[in-house]
């Protein structure tokens, strides 16, 4: 059986997530999110995927990167991308008092890891100075203060947090499946993570989602959305931010994050233009384009958090990362504890020569 990009096959049995596209549902280990995100701190949530035990991970730990990652990081030229330097940095944990420790906590060091390397990189691109970790505050709102270098305020760091939260893991994704792909063939996890990350650089996956906040900038007010929408779809543009590959009804992402906004109402004129623009587009589309069913995606609400915050574009697809580094390495447990190695076929379809002339 031969299908392009291995779509509809299944590769692999997992206790980790199951996406449910025709439903719309997203659970973690048999439990919906709607139940998790809102109960347990993103630190509580890891060790979850991780273990199955909604017990607390203990992230604040090794908040200290060594000292030849950062020089490595800092040695870098300003020009690198983060991508490019997250990789860089994920590769030189592969050193031999790293491996001497328990996969479990190679995990929680590179998840407590990544954050501050993209915050240093990110400083040293634009001058600025290095912010020290604080081990008081939690992943979330550590992360963003070593970015910016001022404590973030509640709001920030409550509408941040359910974003990671909901992006930490989501089935065998690209580079998912990349992580899975390395560490079957016994390799380590700093290589299974650097595969990773080197999937989640390509725009068709980690690709971040400016063209919401575009979208987003030409709302000046609540009202000159209908206009400028009536406009796009009479044009034949794509709405950003709505319409999504697997799920054939609301993202259940987006619907926790909207919710997360609605909370925040009042707090944030982002947001609120955010929530009021989701309704009418939504309406449009249907009045527009009857049967498409055009909901949602995750990548519109994702959008509004990050400008919401302040966080500049080339932070989207890293701050995915820091997220999704959960989600990666409980799937390179899951593997290297009951493993095969991958080992598809191929079949060639080229032409056949009967001689070859030299």
């Amino acid at each position: 059986m031969y299908q392009r990009g291995l779509k509809d096959i299944v590769a692999v049995h997992t206790n980790i997530a199951s996406v449910e596209g025709n439903i719309g549902e997203l659970w973690y280990r048999g439990v919906k999110v709607d139940e998790l995100v809102p109960n347990l701190s993103f630190e509580e949530l890891a060790n979850f995927l991780w273990t199955g035990k909604r017990t607390s991970a203990t992230l604040q730990n090794d908040r200290e990167l060594p000292n030849h990652i950062k020089n490595i990081i800092d040695s870098l030229p300003k020009e690198t991308l983060l991508m490019d330097a997250m990789r860089t940095a994920i590769s030189a944990y592969a050193h031999r008092e790293f491996k001497e420790k328990t996969i479990q906590e190679q995990a929680i060091i590179l998840t407590t890891a990544l954050p501050i390397i993209v915050a240093r990189h990110y400083r040293n691109q634009h001058d600025l100075p290095i912010v020290d970790a604080d081990e008081n505050l939690s992943h979330t709102a550590n992360y963003l203060w070593m970015i910016n270098g001022e404590v973030p305020s509640e709001v920030q760091v409550e509408a941040l947090e359910t974003y990671l939260k909901l992006t930490m893991e989501h089935g065998l994704n690209a580079s998912t499946f990349a992580a899975r792909v390395t560490i079957s063939t016994e390799s380590d996890l700093t290589a299974a993570i650097t595969s990773a990350l080197g999937t989640m650089k390509g725009p068709l996956h980690g690709g971040a989602p400016s063209g919401v906040i575009d979208l987003l900038n030409e709302f000046k007010d609540p009202s000159s959305i209908r206009a400028i929408v009536e406009n796009k779809i009479k044009h034949g543009d794509k709405i950003m931010g709505f319409g999504h590959r697997v799920y054939k009804t609301e993202d259940p992402r987006s619907i926790l994050l909207r919710e997360k906004c609605l909370q925040l109402q009042g707090k944030d004129a982002w947001l609120d233009l955010a929530t009021i623009a989701e309704k009418e587009i939504i309406d449009l589309l249907a009045e527009h384009k009857p049967g498409r069913k055009l909901y949602t995606n995750v990548e519109y609400y994702a959008a509004a958090i990050m400008r919401s915050i302040d966080m500049p574009a080339e932070l989207f697809t890293p701050t995915f990362s820091v997220a999704r580094m959960v989600g990666w390495t409980a799937h390179a447990i899951e593997q290297i504890n009951d493993n095969t190695i991958f080992r598809p076929e191929s079949v060639y379809v080229g032409e056949l020569k009967e001689e070859i002339n030299i």
